[in-house]
C-alpha cells in the first residue's frame, strides 16, 4: 500500500497536467496561438456554433461566469493577483458570449496586454473585440490579430 500511494499521486497529477494544457480558444478550429494563419470555417461548423452559442442560455452562463470570477478576484486583491491564464479565460468567454460563430484564440501578458487572433465572419464582428475585451477588469491594451473570414460554402 505505501508504494502504491504514490505511484496513484503521480498519475493523477500527470492525468491533471495533460488534461490542462489546452489554450484559451472560443473553439476546437481556432488557431493554437494568435500568430497562426488562419482559416475559414466550414457552414456547417458555423451553423452549429451559432445554435449553442446564441442561445440566451448560453449568454447569461458566461456573464454570470465572468461576474463570478470578477467577484472572486475583487475578493482576493484585485488586477495585481489576477493571472494571464485568467485574463485570458475572462476574454475568451465574452468574445464567445458575444461573437457567436468566431473562431478567436485568446493570449493575455502580465502588463494586461491581450492579443486575440482568429477569424470571425464579418467587419462587425471584428470591431466588437476590444470593446469587449476592455470590458473584463484587467485588460489594459488589445492587440487584434483576427482577421475577417466568412464560412465556407459546401
Amino acid at each position: 500500500m505505501k508504494k502504491l500511494t504514490p505511484f496513484l499521486i503521480g498519475s493523477l497529477l500527470m492525468f491533471g497536467a495533460v488534461a490542462c494544457d489546452n489554450g484559451a480558444k472560443t473553439s476546437e478550429s481556432a488557431p493554437a496561438n494568435p500568430n497562426e494563419a488562419v482559416q475559414a470555417p466550414s457552414a456547417k461548423a458555423t451553423e452549429a456554433a451559432q445554435q449553442d452559442a446564441q442561445s440566451e442560455t448560453r449568454r447569461r452562463q458566461l456573464n454570470s461566469d465572468i461576474r463570478a470570477r470578477e467577484q472572486r478576484n475583487n475578493t482576493t486583491g484585485g488586477d495585481a493577483q489576477r493571472a494571464e491564464g485568467d485574463l485570458a479565460s475572462e476574454v475568451r468567454s465574452k468574445l464567445e458570449a458575444n461573437i457567436p460563430n468566431g473562431a478567436l484564440t485568446v493570449e493575455a501578458a502580465k502588463d494586461g496586454t491581450v492579443t486575440v487572433g482568429g477569424t470571425v465572419n464579418n467587419q462587425q464582428q471584428l470591431a466588437k473585440i476590444e470593446p469587449l475585451s476592455k470590458e473584463i477588469k484587467g485588460v489594459t491594451k488589445v492587440v487584434v490579430k483576427a482577421a475577417v473570414a466568412p464560412p465556407k460554402q459546401q
